[in-house]
């Protein structure tokens, strides 16, 4: 269980801060049912009500800032996905994105780059649900990372971009 004031990442919201732990008065609902009351951090005007028993939307704490730093040490060897074809293709990033998994995110993004950069080689354009998947998949890791990391999240590409850099210079 988490507790008031506790960053947590919670689905397609993101990074999130836990305001408060409550019960709901509302019909149908068990008086003694606790929620967490979230603020997404993209989102600062709204509020999202979960129940503290949720098990439907993945709900993790944040990854520590050394998993972080180790992820993008190990950044040049993870693999890229691979998607059995192109029917699969979108079930295949969805069910990435919903792991809620930082190494997750960094195989889809990295797919996606090569894709892209194959695409425009061939003077097509990116596709559209190509362009979705990788916007959610760079929201979720690079918002995550810029709270760890106390970096603004437009600036985590070029931050994670000059650490790989610096790695590979120094070996």
């Amino acid at each position: 269980m988490f507790h008031e004031g506790d960053k947590i990442i919670y689905g397609n919201k993101g990074v999130c801060s836990v305001l408060e732990i409550t019960t709901i008065q509302r019909e149908g609902v068990p008086d003694d049912r606790l929620y967490y009351v979230l603020q997404p951090m993209n989102s600062r005007e709204s509020k999202v009500f979960t129940p503290v028993d949720n098990n439907k939307i993945v709900m993790r704490p944040l990854i520590s800032k050394q998993e972080a730093e180790d992820l993008i040490r190990e950044m040049p060897e993870i693999e890229e996905l691979k998607v059995p074809g192109e029917k699969l293709r979108e079930q295949t990033y969805k069910d990435c994105i919903r792991s809620g998994s930082c190494r997750e995110y960094i195989r889809i993004i990295k797919t996606l780059y090569r894709r892209k950069r194959a695409r425009l080689t061939n003077g097509k354009k990116i596709t559209a649900t190509d362009e979705r998947y990788l916007k959610q998949a760079e929201d979720a890791l690079y918002s995550e990372f810029s709270v760890l990391f106390s970096v603004p999240r437009e600036k985590m590409p070029q931050y994670i971009d000059e650490k790989v850099k610096n790695q590979e210079a120094a070996v």
